[in-house]
């Protein structure tokens, strides 16, 4: 996932190594539950009755979404679909796949006939993301929809994206470009979260860190999040961590 060779056992120990990373990550994400349920207070209404979950992880949204028709969770990291089927498994209308956005295979998800795409904080983590965009498109009947969380300002990559895998880092017209590329027409998009925007530059600028901490992750989900998911939901400030997005497919 990371863009070059390891010194020490070449591209696949590197990539092993960011497996473990993100798996631990999101494993660290599971006490911001106020950061997900802010994320599907704004995806709601956006999302289908039959959604394909790009990047599903864990499930830390996937739990959100139990109550639609159908749920197909997709991730590249085996490990995360294994938590994820043991999670969901007695939930007969979520389903856990092994899948790279990337691959012809994944046309196939054609047949659950997804009505909308959930692909939150994930298209960073992809080399191509236009052919990315471009298969979530395929997948979809015209007038579905995308809900997309990308991470903001390539100003503030740091080692944290670095090992988390990040490719990029967006601005709107950055992503408003990509999905044109990919035959989608932008019906939201704005920047969100401008506290994390701070705490980021913090932590990639001054700290220097290398991983988000727990303390700090339970701490802006317990103090922050009720604040600014209500104060964001009137204002969209002019900048923020991550850019929240819903495409529409044009073509």
């Amino acid at each position: 996932m990371l863009s070059g060779p390891s010194a020490v056992g070449g591209a696949e120990f590197e990539v092993c190594l960011s497996a473990e990373y993100t798996v631990h990550d999101q494993e660290r994400m599971e006490h911001a539950k106020r950061y997900f349920e802010w994320q599907f207070a704004m995806a709601e209404r956006h999302l289908g009755p039959r959604v394909l979950e790009v990047g599903c992880g864990l499930g830390n949204f996937t739990r959100h979404l139990t109550g639609r028709e159908l749920v197909v969770g997709t991730d590249i990291e085996p490990r995360c679909i294994e938590i994820h089927q043991k999670r969901f498994g007695a939930y007969g209308n979520v389903k856990s796949v092994s899948m790279d956005v990337l691959s012809r295979e994944f046309l196939d998800l054609r047949r659950y006939n997804p009505s909308s795409v959930a692909c939150l904080n994930v298209l960073e983590h992809v080399r191509d993301d236009i052919q990315a965009l471009a298969h979530m498109n395929a997948v979809l009947p015209l007038g579905g929809t995308v809900v997309l969380m990308v991470p903001a300002f390539e100003s503030l990559y740091g080692p944290i994206d670095e090992r988390l895998g990040h490719y990029r880092r967006y601005c709107r017209r950055s992503l408003t470009r990509a999905a044109g590329m990919a035959g989608f027409s932008p019906r939201i998009m704005h920047y969100m979260n401008a506290v994390g925007f701070f705490g980021w530059w913090l932590n990639t600028r001054v700290w220097k860190r290398t991983e988000q901490s727990s303390v700090q992750v339970k701490v802006f989900d317990v103090a922050v999040v009720p604040v600014l998911s209500r104060l964001e939901r009137w204002i969209h400030p002019p900048v923020g961590q991550s850019i929240f997005t819903v495409l529409v497919k044009a073509s």
